[in-house]
């Protein structure tokens, strides 16, 4: 529960004056390896007791999720955020910001591993310039909270276009 006053729930905590925030996830899985099943969950239930599983991770079983396709979803939203923060900051209010993440599952030895992220950018900022859009949009790239998470993945990639061609 969020105390109003405050604005702050009791799983928040604080250092040095910054609120420091801890989201949860859980899953639950039966069965045994490529037979098994999985359900999702999220805190806020955007998320709740959703499917997944070896068909939806490795084929083409479109009645699930899986880890990277959560993943991209969670790196394109922590960027797209970090990205309108930084125009915001350097005094250019965004019309409109689309970022896809693709990330690539590659296998390794006997186990897989994550080799690339993708970020496909496209914007709408009002009254920035092609040169200064590129550079917010680095920054916010390598300073977005989960690309820093994401540090042992070999490869993240961003494609970024401004969409208004800079009016």
């Amino acid at each position: 529960m969020v105390d109003f006053h405050s604005g702050i729930s009791p799983t928040d905590t604080h250092s040095k004056g910054f609120i420091m925030i801890e989201k949860t996830a859980s899953v639950h899985w039966e069965g045994q390896g490529k037979k098994g099943q999985g359900q999702i969950s999220t805190e806020t239930g955007a998320l709740k007791l959703y499917p997944y599983g070896f068909a939806s991770r490795f084929e083409d079983d479109r009645r699930g999720t899986n880890p990277e396709e959560i993943l991209g979803a969670a790196h394109a939203a922590c960027f797209t955020m970090a990205f309108s923060f930084a125009c915001d900051k350097a005094g250019f209010a965004t019309a409109s910001v689309d970022t896809q993440a693709r990330v690539r599952l590659v296998s390794q030895g006997d186990g897989f591993v994550i080799d690339r992220i993708a970020l496909i950018l496209k914007a709408v900022v009002p009254g920035i310039d092609e040169a200064r859009f590129q550079e917010i949009a680095l920054a916010a790239k390598r300073d977005c909270p989960l690309s820093k998470a994401l540090a042992s993945v070999a490869e993240i990639s961003l494609q970024a276009t401004l969409e208004n061609g800079g009016t």
